[in-house]
This record gives structure tokens, sequence and C-alpha cells, in this order.
């Protein structure tokens, strides 16, 4: 019970800030993308405070023995960069450029732009149903 109340707290102050920061406004996202045109710059702010934010959690995490939710941490291990990831990473940028929205935002815009988030969220899940059924 705990755990569950503990990832509902956790999945509101991250959807309040992918909110509060414009992550979720496409608009916002595209006009960070838009390098070599009306470039707005806020987001390398959010994505520089996520980056500071996270340096702190991994140094806290580092002198923990257990989380405070859990038995042991489960961090991914390190992987070499390969063809496979190169093409992940291509297409989630041509997926992000082209609809402003990356899953977590997306999933986050369910409540406030129902019928875009969810054209969004609706390719997202058939993607990742198509990677599953083709991945060997």
């Amino acid at each position: 019970m705990m755990r569950a109340f503990l990832a509902l707290v956790s999945g509101a102050i991250f959807g309040a800030g992918l909110a509060l920061s414009g992550m979720m406004n496409p608009a916002r996202v595209r006009g960070f993308l838009d390098l070599f045109g009306d470039w707005d710059p806020t987001l390398a702010f959010v994505m520089g405070g996520a980056m500071l934010v996270m340096a702190v959690a991994w140094i806290v995490q580092r002198r923990m023995a257990a989380p405070a939710a859990g038995s042991d941490f489960h961090l991914p291990g390190t992987a070499l960069v390969d063809a496979r990831l190169i093409g992940g990473a291509v297409l989630f940028g041509i997926g992000w450029g082209l609809a402003g929205l990356c899953p977590g935002p997306a999933i986050a815009s369910l409540g406030t732009a129902l019928a875009p988030a969810a054209i969004f969220v609706a390719a997202m899940l058939a993607g990742m149903g198509l990677f599953k059924l083709t991945d060997r």
C-alpha cells in the first residue's frame, strides 16, 4: 500500500513538473528544437535543472543500502553504443520533433489535451507492440 502511495505521489510531482515547465506544450518543444529559426531556450534550463537534481540523486543513492520503498535498487547496466541504440534515438527524436511530445509528457497530457495526446499515446503503444512482436 505504501509503495502504491509513493508511486502516486511521485507520478503527481513528475506530472506537475512537466506541466509547470512547459514540456507538455508541443509548441514550446518544437520551439526548443527549432535551432535555426525562432529558438526557445527555456527547455534547456528545464533539462539542466533535471540533470542537477539527478546528479544529487545519484550521490544520495550511492550512500543508501536500499531504497526507501524496496529491497534493492534496480539500476540499468552500461551498454555499448550500437546501431540499435542509435536507431532508437533517431526514431525517438523524429517522433519528438514531429509531435512535440515524448512518452512522459504525452501520458501527462492525457489529462489536459485528450485528443492529440490520445492519438500520440495510441501510436506509441502500437509501436511498442510492433517492436515486441518483431524483436528477436
